[in-house]
């Protein structure tokens, strides 16, 4: 560091030192050699200085002048050239300054060394970066994996940290319990695991669920994700991996993490151009590594996957992922647990009730419930509360469902209009039809890309749905268009996106479901077994003529859908009217307001049978 300075000041000297002789110099006017000779011939120099080649004449009148001496003869003698007589030279004062001082060899020297000393310092400077830096090129193969150490109590996961999963925890925790006792297991013969593949949709913790396994065994914890392993060099994600696992060893009893390990575990052979070689190489030395443990090593390899469909069957078949967990998103008791766990070290008003808020949040997975508790305290400081109350959870869900509210996106009079009876046409379908959600609420206020939605929740958890339950879904997307289209004669681009997930909707009935009656019981899906084996891309298989008929079906099941959706609207249009008309007045209408104007009208509220029906707010 003091070599560095040194030289900083060194160049910071030298330049300051050539600025200010420049500007020296160019005070002087440059004349040539003859014109001091014949100055100091006529009297009117009074002293001159030598210093080096340079000559600088003082004149009687205070100015300078400079000129360059010639090199071969000395200045006397010059001037004796030019016919200067003697009694001249010798009334002009001259003084030859020595040209071997360290000035003189600091300005001679100074011009070669800088860009000398400056490209070693560039070369020395580079060299401190390639030692210090964490992706050089002397390093490109040693493993990217992080460690959280079980002495670090601030980054200590337990499973009292993971509310829900109960099936998951429970497999677990036999990890658990063979990293803290492995002797029970291999007395009685049984094999170790050498792998644990957690599977689920994105957000549902499995990444918090294996570093709480992790912390219950008080092992040491290495984390990693699949794409680090692969880099622009050929060969340096084998080396990634065999250093990876080397410290895993090292440090066993221990838990080595991948995290989105279909990034480097896909099927091989399947790259259309050629370029997974260094991803397919990668896998290779996973599955070396991962088939050569010992089973005295301790080492249990944990991976996380949203797409299992994806994986190399060489990858997840026993002896290397042994188990396969998955983890499904929580249900009403689950989401409640997560949300308790997430309101730990937070302020909550006396109105809260976590039950209900849970029950309005069906399909969360536990990182969307951690941002909605996260959200909700946004709002109450950003409004300088002390305290969340059940209004900012409320609200919070909305944000984290369909984005934030667009207040500043005002709709003229004719949208507003056209927008409330759209929303009250998706309302009154879902509300007749017998096997639609029913309704929690309905707003004009845009949010997102949307000028208004209409909030439908299930009566109870479910984990598959019916035609029947398909058929009044797709009835309750066109509510919207046939309400445009029966009040106004006409029909908006509001109703776009309803008709591209309905239209969605309806081909997956044909094509994955078999809910087809013409079709029967058939998947047309394109064909995934080519690229499970290598074999190219996937594509369709079926002719145009069963293109020709899915075509068909798709447009009848949408075309019986409408024409139910019609029948609704034209039954309950006092309803729609009287729905429409409270939008345009108040914007959004609760799930309570709502049911008094169904009832009003001659319409059933739907409820569920085994929660106490209350206001939300």
């Amino acid at each position: 560091m003091q070599l560095m300075t040194a030289f900083i000041v060194f160049l910071l000297l030298s330049a300051g030192y050539s600025s200010v002789r420049q500007y020296i110099t160019a005070k002087s006017e440059k004349v040539p050699l003859s014109q001091i000779a014949a100055d100091i011939g006529a009297g009117k120099i009074s002293a001159v200085t030598i210093e080096g080649d340079i000559i600088k004449a003082e004149y009687a009148d205070k100015t300078e002048k400079t000129s360059r001496k010639e090199t071969e003869t000395s200045f006397t003698q010059t001037l004796a050239n030019y016919n200067v007589a003697k009694e001249k030279i010798d009334a002009v004062k001259i003084d030859i300054k020595d040209e071997g001082g360290v000035r003189f060899w600091f300005l001679t020297l100074a011009p070669l060394l800088i860009p000398v000393l400056l490209l070693f310092g560039i070369i020395w400077y580079l060299s401190r970066q390639v030692k210090a830096g964490g992706m050089q090129a002397l390093t490109f193969g040693k493993s990217m994996a992080r460690l959280v150490s079980p002495e670090d109590e601030g980054q200590r996961v337990t499973f009292a940290d993971v509310a829900g999963a109960k099936e998951a925890k429970s497999e677990l925790l036999e990890i658990v319990d063979f990293l803290k006792n492995p002797k029970k297991f291999l007395d009685i013969g049984a094999r170790i695991p050498k792998g644990v593949l957690l599977m689920g949709a994105a957000g549902t913790g499995k990444t918090l669920l294996a570093r709480a396994v992790a912390g219950e065994a008080g092992v040491p914890f290495f984390s990693i994700s699949g794409s680090e392993f692969v880099e622009m060099f050929v060969g340096v994600g084998a080396s990634r991996v065999r250093d990876t696992f080397q410290i895993a060893k090292k440090a066993a009893p221990s838990i080595l993490f991948v995290d989105e390990i279909d990034a480097i575990g896909r099927v091989r052979g399947s790259g259309v151009g050629g370029g997974n070689d260094e991803r397919e190489q990668t896998l290779n030395q996973i599955l070396v590594e991962m088939d050569g443990f010992e089973v005295n090593e301790k080492v249990i390899v944990m991976a996380a996957t949203n797409r299992p469909d994806v994986l190399d069957p060489a990858l997840v078949r026993p002896g290397r992922f042994d188990r396969r967990v998955t983890i499904d998103l929580p249900d009403r008791k689950d989401r409640e647990d997560i949300l308790k766990v997430h309101s730990r070290k937070k302020p909550f008003g006396p109105d809260v009730k976590l039950a209900v808020i849970a029950e309005r949040t069906p399909g969360f997975s536990g990182a969307d419930l951690a941002n909605l508790m996260n959200e909700a305290a946004i709002l109450a400081a950003r409004e300088e509360r002390k305290e969340i109350t059940q209004y900012d959870l409320i609200r919070s869900i909305e944000k984290v469902m369909l984005g934030p509210e667009r207040r500043s996106h005002v709709l003229n009079k004719k949208e507003k209009e056209i927008t409330a009876y759209h929303e009250a046409g998706h309302a009154i379908v879902a509300s007749v039809l017998q096997y639609a959600d029913p309704v929690h609420k309905i707003s004009i206020i845009s949010r997102g890309r949307a000028a208004g939605y209409t909030l439908k929740l299930p009566l109870d958890e479910r984990r598959m749905q019916s035609r029947k339950e398909f058929l009044d879904d797709i009835a309750v997307s066109l509510g919207g268009y046939v309400a445009e289209k029966l009040i106004f004669k006409d029909i908006t681009t509001g109703a776009s996106n309803d008709l591209q997930v309905l239209s969605a909707l309806a081909r997956d009935m044909v094509t994955r479901y078999g809910m087809s009656e013409k079709m029967g019981p058939v998947t047309f899906e394109a064909s995934i077994g080519r690229t499970i084996f290598g074999q190219g891309v996937e594509g369709g298989e079926q002719s145009e003529e069963v293109s020709a008929q899915i075509d068909a079906e798709v447009k009848k099941i949408i075309t019986g859908a409408l024409k139910k959706a019609e029948a609704v609207i034209k039954k309950h249009r006092a309803a729609l009217e009287a729905i429409a008309s409270k939008l345009v007045e108040v914007e959004t209408i609760e799930r309570d307001d709502f049911e008094k104007i169904l009832i009003a009208h001659g319409i059933t509220p739907k409820k569920k049978a085994d929660i106490e029906h209350q206001p939300l707010v």
